[in-house]
């Protein structure tokens, strides 16, 4: 179980941010009631946790009474009982949370090997995730889409905004892979395809502080489907991000909203480094989350002849794709996050 010391560490670091919020003014408030909003859960269940070992020390003192000592057996029974729910709720809300969980996020995804089909199932993927934002009440705005002629997609990038957003999609992040026969195909036989999917939790100001003289912002014109050029304006932005490479493009009709836009990404995907040189034992980079798009590289596979959902990461199957397709991801989600808090305690364990 967890020491006691730790315990009373965390209340005294409770009692301080109280204390500290009743003095504090401005952005230092907003950042220690943070931090009291994420303690507030672990105090309630440490208190819990206290009361019934109080209450059995309580019932077994008892024992010594002949008149109190049925009553006082019947109740330590319960209280036995009731310990190790209680003790696992303490140690769950004793994981280590990852900071980014309540932030937005920046989805991208993009066809791997599979030519149109892998195109085609991309498109798939965003309809899929724009049904799950829906059903959990999130905003989802497409901030940059490259479509291919026949309905497919080249590249999508979206700015999905809720309650725990990349709580949920983190777990999205790598390789799908689709087995069926495509519309395309004539002869009936059944093709596997894949696309990559990105999630990267959004960026805030004070998170990263970018240098102007780092960047190079260049215009260009924006172009239609296919790459027809219709209507074309200058609207189009390009960052480029010297010390790291990192390249943005946003198009959209406004050339100040794509500046905006383009920086927001910007900012995300230097945020999303930094977390992985912080903790590159918890969140492998950004190339090996996504792989190459190679068939062979995968988190999940959707077989449609068979109608079944695969996600290899916990040899979890589900013979519901038509759901899972319209957006009812929660038990795939659920079980995903279910594993990684048993890998979580067992290593608190350890």
């Amino acid at each position: 179980m967890v020491p006691q010391e730790r315990l009373d560490q965390i209340i005294q670091r409770f009692q301080y941010l109280e204390a500290a919020m009743a003095q504090a003014a401005g952005g230092e408030i907003a950042a220690l009631a943070r931090e009291y909003s994420d303690l507030r859960p672990v105090i309630d269940q440490i208190g819990e946790w206290r009361r019934l070992h109080a209450d059995l020390a309580g019932a077994r003192a008892l024992l010594q009474d002949p008149d109190m000592r049925a009553l006082a057996e019947e109740e330590i029974a319960d209280l036995k009982a009731r310990l190790p729910q209680a003790e696992q709720a303490l140690q769950l809300a004793l994981l280590p949370r990852d900071e980014a969980d309540t932030r937005p996020a920046i989805l991208e995804i993009r066809p791997g090997t599979g030519g149109e089909e892998a195109a085609l199932f991309a498109g798939d993927l965003l309809r899929m995730y724009q049904r799950y934002a829906e059903t959990r009440g999130w905003t989802f705005d497409i901030v940059g889409m490259q479509a291919t002629e026949l309905g497919g997609i080249r590249e999508v990038l979206a700015h999905v905004k809720g309650d725990n957003v990349f709580a949920r999609l983190k777990y999205e992040s790598g390789v799908h892979r689709v087995q069926r026969v495509p519309a395309t195909e004539s002869g009936g036989r059944i093709h596997t395809s894949a696309a990559t999917v990105a999630v990267l939790p959004e960026a805030q100001d004070v998170d990263i502080r970018i240098d102007p003289a780092d960047l190079r912002i260049d215009t260009m014109r924006s172009s239609g489907a296919g790459g027809q050029h219709v209507n074309t304006t200058d609207s189009a932005v390009r960052i480029t991000h010297l010390p790291t490479g990192i390249v943005v493009t946003s198009s959209e009709k406004s050339q100040h909203r794509n500046r905006e836009i383009a920086m927001q990404v910007l900012k995300t995907r230097l945020y999303d480094l930094e977390r992985q040189r912080q903790h590159s034992e918890r969140s492998a980079s950004r190339a090996a989350q996504v792989g190459s798009g190679d068939r062979s590289e995968r988190i999940r596979t959707y077989n449609f002849p068979q109608g079944r959902v695969t996600d290899h990461r916990i040899n979890l199957t589900l013979y519901r794709l038509d759901q899972v397709m319209a957006g009812d991801l929660d038990e795939v989600i659920d079980a995903l996050s279910a594993d990684e808090r048993a890998r979580l305690l067992a290593e608190m364990d350890a």
